[in-house]
């Protein structure tokens, strides 16, 4: 039976190891980081989600502001809290949860973040920095999550092949660029397949290291992995199951029993990657506030 990799144990050490640093870069400058969340609607799930955010930042020292507005806000009036956030001196990080009304184009939304308090990793800057391999780039946070869980659990990616199923601009891609960088984390030799890759068990059996981000679920069986391989899988899905109370349960794109049964390690749904997102928005916002306040140290001396 594969070794589990915990996301949410691994977050909760991480969340500890970011208060205490949080508490020494407030001691020493006197700003505490700070994360803004603005959600439109009144999606459940979005709202639930935005919930948890807050409550991680107030638990580790951050400073943590909710906007919520209603569905039929006007594009104008969001762009306009935008605005208000980029010019807040007290926040640091922000992000708009997605997905927004069909009136409000997401594109416009995400150009309108100053790049520097884009912790979600989306804007155009910073997507050009990562592909360059920028070590200082604000990235994705379930990408660089995931990059924590194998370095966290001993299985760095360097010289392995990785092959990563999906292509989306959310996990599949950033995380490919992730792990390719010259740097902690990457130097992996990577293969990105999809929903269009032709005899796509060819690809996954060549794997050390696959992550499944494709959205389909239970999409990678048990004879399309090979024994020894490490596996993180991203998806989220919603499947029917009678025998539960609320009539369905969650799964990922793995199908768990079968792979963790040759699998050396394997990631959990629900625990895995889902909670190490927000700890890597954590993360990114503390480190938003130390690139934000020493540039403006510099710019002050």
């Amino acid at each position: 039976m594969a070794r589990i990799i915990s996301g949410t144990e691994i977050g909760r050490i991480m969340r500890q190891e970011i208060a205490a640093e949080a508490a020494a870069f407030e001691a020493e400058t006197g700003v505490k980081p700070g994360l803004a969340v603005v959600l439109v609607g009144d999606d459940p799930a979005s709202q639930v989600y935005v919930s948890m955010k807050g409550k991680a930042c107030r638990e580790i020292g951050f400073l943590s502001r909710e906007i919520l507005l209603t569905e039929d806000t006007p594009e104008d009036e969001l762009l306009g809290v935008i605005d208000g956030l980029n010019a807040d001196p007290e926040i640091h990080g922000m992000l708009v949860q997605l997905p927004l009304p069909a009136h409000i184009a997401s594109q416009n939304v995400i150009m309108r973040i100053d790049p520097a308090k884009d912790v979600d990793g989306f804007h155009p800057v910073n997507v050009g920095r990562l592909a360059a391999g920028d070590p200082d780039v604000l990235a994705p946070a379930t990408p660089a999550g995931i990059i924590q869980m194998l370095l966290r659990s001993g299985y760095d990616p360097a010289g392995k092949h990785v092959v990563v199923v999906g292509r989306s601009n959310i996990v599949g891609k950033p995380v490919a660029l992730l792990l390719l960088r010259n740097g902690a984390g990457g130097n992996a030799t990577v293969t990105v397949a999809h929903s269009r890759t032709p005899d796509l068990a060819s690809i996954t059996r060549q794997a050390d290291i696959l992550i499944a981000a494709a959205g389909r679920a239970q999409l990678i069986t048990r004879a399309m992995v090979r024994p020894g391989v490490v596996v993180i899988d991203v998806g989220t899905n919603r499947v029917e199951d009678a025998t539960r109370e609320r009539g369905w349960r969650l799964v990922g794109d793995v199908d768990f029993p079968g792979v963790s049964q040759v699998a050396e390690a394997i990631s959990p749904v629900p625990g895995g990657v889902g909670p190490m997102t927000i700890t890597m928005l954590l993360a990114n916002t503390l480190q938003a506030a130390r690139q934000i306040e020493a540039t403006a140290a510099g710019a002050a001396g």
